[in-house]
């Protein structure tokens, strides 16, 4: 197994802080992104690839390459993180929790549509139980392969294929009243 990133990794352990700033501008987006979509919430999003960064510069002196590609397991942590930070959500019961998404950008009629399905779509994903979320947010979002999604959840490629069926159903069941628009137009237009 080849991973692109074991050179910058063990660059970034003996101290080469540009060897870190390459890990982050590239994994960052990622890091950011899965966790926001896990989380429902943008800062607490930010805090968790901050976390996953301060564990990378402590584990790079001690990394091993070969057991798994760097990526996987810095995708491992970050939902661990995840899942511990919705763990502290239940266990506080906030009613508020992921429903309110601020958004500072200009409000047009346009953005307004785009947002609302975006919302929809965000919050059909939050409403899915943690392990089908994470499946469909690695394999579609992170663009990670079958093997690599079940190798950071752990479990197997069947196992995962069958979250991201399940997965798949309540999504498609949860926003059939905006498929269309999502889908767009037979020629592949959509609707906004």
């Amino acid at each position: 197994m080849i991973d692109p990133d074991a050179e910058l990794v063990r660059n970034a352990g003996a101290g080469d802080a540009q060897a870190a700033s390459a890990l982050v501008r590239r994994h960052l987006p990622r890091m950011v992104g899965l966790a926001r979509r896990m989380l429902n919430d943008a800062a607490e999003a930010e805090d968790v690839a901050q976390d996953v960064f301060l564990r990378v510069w402590r584990e790079a002196p001690r990394w091993k390459p070969g057991a798994a590609k760097f990526e996987t397991w810095m995708h491992r942590v970050a939902l661990n993180l995840c899942y511990d930070r919705l763990r502290r959500r239940r266990e506080k019961s906030d009613p508020d929790a992921g429903v309110y998404v601020a958004d500072r950008a200009p409000l047009a009629s346009d953005q307004w549509l785009a947002r609302q399905r975006s919302q929809k779509v965000h919050a059909a994903l939050a409403d899915l139980p943690e392990r089908q979320r994470a499946a469909l947010e690695l394999v579609h979002f992170q663009e990670l392969t079958n093997i690599a999604a079940a190798e950071t959840l752990e479990i197997s490629v069947e196992a995962l294929e069958s979250l991201l069926a399940r997965g798949r159903r309540a999504l498609k069941a949860a926003l059939a009243d905006v498929a269309q628009d999502l889908i767009g137009d037979a020629d592949g237009a959509s609707r906004v």
